[in-house]
């Protein structure tokens, strides 16, 4: 990504810096709520959130991203929803950890395409 320093150009200027702050604050939620079923519905659907509105973002003809980077984004953003949807606040602790390593590499990754 760090290649694309316009990524998302011609969406909102600070879409990238957004979606980066969104995905970290998701995985620090998901990670402090392992232990508390209620807090861990609410961290996942806050994080299903806001990868819809990335693939949302990133499907958009103006997003600046290259096909490749568009592709990757969509296809974590099904990944996300999958694992989510078949194992709901039962979800493996390992499930949670890639969860929240995942944000943390694209939080990241946005952050130095910004």
């Amino acid at each position: 990504m760090a290649d694309e320093s316009m990524a998302f150009a011609g969406m909102e200027e600070n879409a990238p810096k957004e979606s980066a702050y969104q995905l970290s604050e998701a995985a620090v939620l998901m990670d402090n709520a392992r232990e508390d079923q209620g807090l861990l519905a609410a961290a996942l659907e806050k994080n299903m959130e806001t990868w819809i509105a990335i693939r949302l973002l990133a499907q958009r003809a103006d997003n600046g991203l290259s096909e490749e980077t568009t592709g990757n984004l969509v296809r974590l953003s099904q990944f996300v929803a999958e694992t989510v949807m078949k194992h709901g606040v039962e979800l493996p602790s390992e499930s949670l950890d890639t969860l929240i390593n995942i944000n943390l590499q694209i939080s990241e990754g946005f952050l130095e395409g910004s």
